[in-house]
């Protein structure tokens, strides 16, 4: 491997470097609001729960 060969290959890893470091931060955030959805989907479902049991039972 000659220098032309390592300099490629070291501006191909800076590059993919700074790619991750762009791309990382919006993937956390698409996975928080996905795991936050699902805890909201969650407490709408037992809050539906819990009232239709309730109205059910003082019927």
């Amino acid at each position: 491997m000659d220098t032309a060969h390592l300099e490629g290959l070291i501006g191909m890893l800076t590059v993919l470097g700074i790619l991750v470091l762009v791309v990382l931060p919006s993937l956390l955030g698409i996975a928080h609001d996905r795991r936050m959805d699902r805890q909201i989907r969650k407490a709408q479902q037992a809050r539906r729960r819990y009232f239709t049991t309730t109205v059910t039972h003082h019927s």
